[in-house]
């Protein structure tokens, strides 16, 4: 009997140290450096660890002294796309579990943000980040592709995130974090540009998201003849996200299981209001609309809460006189918004944008 006792304990113990290797050690020693490979990166556990040392040592809406005076970048190498998570974003974001397999279609053009989740994780939780983890809010993305995103299907591409600075508004502060994706040639494919805010709880504003400088965008009416699409928002949108979108933030997990005791918390994310506002718009508008080269700009709004029901309108505008820095060539592209059905709260303004070739 003892010595089958002091096996189970031999065991655990020996477990026990193999976890500690691989969860934190390991983590520790690849997070050394700036540049890793797609098959060492640290794993969830341990940036969940630093995740909430982090957050508990740091106050939202205030920027802090960096720990260590340089840039913050993480670049990935030799990653492959993998038709799972693909298939699992597809049907999550609307646009149907067999997407990858239809003709003439391309990645969706927020997917490469999602290969980017556990990048953006590790350049959260770095030293050099300024800001607390927690209660980062999505404001506005501008994302565009040079290339098909399909590119990265050929071969091993290159993932990467950058900080690109900080700057203080009327409800916390803002930072601007850039995602890219390199084909394996080097050519540069997909880049988006995400603007967060910590928001200062304590600050006395006029609104959540002010328009600092000139930098927000009204609400842009939708004209009479504008495309509508009334969509419900599941109960299940706060898991859904969290699985297929690998948004696995505690405050995202807390809000799944909160739904079952009754609380109306604000579980659709961001990523996934403007991954199915795109995905309606190539339904109706057909798959040229997003074909590169394109760019979308996005100003996000008031949360939205699930369950619920949401009207997607669309739109084909022309750039104003002025927003071209060349007066010989044209824009022409398409508004779009998401409102809460029945009401006039937006959830997100945007646009897509193509460069006329006349």
């Amino acid at each position: 009997m003892g010595n089958a006792q002091s096996y189970v304990t031999a065991s655990l113990s020996a477990c026990s140290v193999y976890l500690l290797y691989v969860y934190i050690y390991r983590a520790h020693e690849a997070l050394k450096t700036n540049v890793l490979q797609s098959d060492k990166l640290p794993s969830f556990l341990y940036l969940y660890g630093k995740y909430l040392s982090r957050a508990l040592t740091r106050r939202e809406g205030h920027l802090c002294a960096a720990a260590e005076e340089r840039e913050v970048i993480y670049t990935v190498l030799n990653c492959r796309l993998q038709t799972a998570p693909l298939r699992s974003f597809c049907s999550a974001a609307g646009y149907g579990w067999d997407y990858p397999d239809t003709e003439y279609r391309d990645v969706p053009l927020c997917f490469p943000e999602f290969l980017c989740c556990r990048l953006l994780l590790m350049l959260f939780t770095d030293g050099g980040f300024r800001l607390s983890p927690a209660g980062l809010v999505r404001v506005r993305q501008s994302l565009k592709t040079l290339q098909p995103i399909d590119e990265l299907k050929k071969g091993p591409f290159t993932l990467q995130v950058r900080v690109l600075g900080y700057r203080r508004t009327g409800a916390g502060v803002e930072v601007d974090v850039r995602a890219s994706a390199t084909s394996r040639s080097g050519c540069p494919v997909w880049e988006s540009v995400l603007t967060l805010l910590s928001e200062n709880k304590l600050r006395k504003h006029g609104g959540r998201f002010p328009d600092e400088g000139g930098e927000g965008q009204a609400d842009e009416p939708a004209p009479e003849d504008a495309k509508r699409v009334e969509l419900r928002v599941p109960r299940t949108a706060g898991l859904r996200c969290a699985w297929s979108f690998s948004d696995f933030s505690p405050q995202r997990l807390l809000a799944v299981p909160a739904r079952f005791f009754g609380f109306r918390t604000q579980t659709a994310l961001s990523l996934w209001m403007l991954s199915v506002c795109l995905a309606e718009v190539e339904k109706h508008k057909g798959v040229e609309v997003i074909t590169a080269p394109v760019s979308v700009t996005v100003h996000f709004q008031e949360p939205l809460s699930a369950p619920g029901e949401v009207t997607i309108r669309f739109w084909e505008t022309t750039q104003s006189a002025g927003e071209s820095s060349s007066s010989s060539s044209s824009s022409r592209g398409l508004g779009f918004h998401m409102q809460q059905r029945g009401r006039s709260v937006s959830h997100l303004v945007g646009r897509i944008s193509r460069s006329s070739l006349t």
